[in-house]
């Protein structure tokens, strides 16, 4: 392909500006390559008070001529994943509450976008026979892509990274859990 086109290059700048919060680290990895023209790609682990983990992936899409289901050029395309406690893994209320840790990131942050869509699903596993780990795993995963109406992706990565800090318990910045507090006796 040809060089990188400029929307694409300021879209990629923004994502890599953007700073987590401590408990959040992010990597670049490869992009997935024949969604398409171009693609850019991190990985992020949260790690929250109670030792909850969540995994995730946000990729960038982008396409110079559009996607018709897009309705625009700048696509991004997320994939959070977090292991749960047997009793909440079963909430039937779950997926709801997950979507709205997704969609409230969104609209708290600065991003514009627009066709908004995703699943969110509940798992569990059971292990059987010599398979080594825990008897029972259950996780959730969240799936979502949503079209970026301009290259200012910033606001699209924080709002990715406050998905993965709400998936694994942590306060919103500045407040403290009292779990958290030092004792100053």
């Amino acid at each position: 392909m040809s060089e990188e086109p400029a929307l694409f290059r300021q879209a990629v700048e923004a994502l890599r500006s953007v700073r987590p919060r401590p408990e959040v680290e992010l990597a670049e990895v490869r992009a997935p390559q024949r969604l398409a023209p171009w693609s850019f790609a991190f990985s992020a682990e949260a790690n929250g008070p109670a030792d909850e983990v969540a995994t995730g992936r946000l990729v960038l899409l982008h396409d110079p001529d559009g996607e018709d289901a897009w309705g625009g050029v700048l696509r991004v395309v997320t994939f959070v994943r977090a292991e749960l406690d047997a009793e909440l893994a079963v909430d039937p209320l779950l997926p709801a509450v997950a979507w709205s840790w997704l969609t409230d990131a969104l609209e708290g942050s600065s991003a514009k976008w627009t066709a908004l869509g995703g699943t969110v699903t509940q798992n569990s596993s059971a292990r059987f026979g010599d398979i080594s780990g825990p008897a029972r795993t259950d996780d959730l995963e969240l799936r979502a892509s949503w079209t970026a109406l301009d290259a200012e992706l910033t606001a699209h990565g924080d709002a990715f990274c406050e998905l993965l800090s709400s998936t694994v318990g942590l306060p919103p910045v500045g407040v403290t859990l009292f779990s958290q507090r030092q004792s100053s006796l």
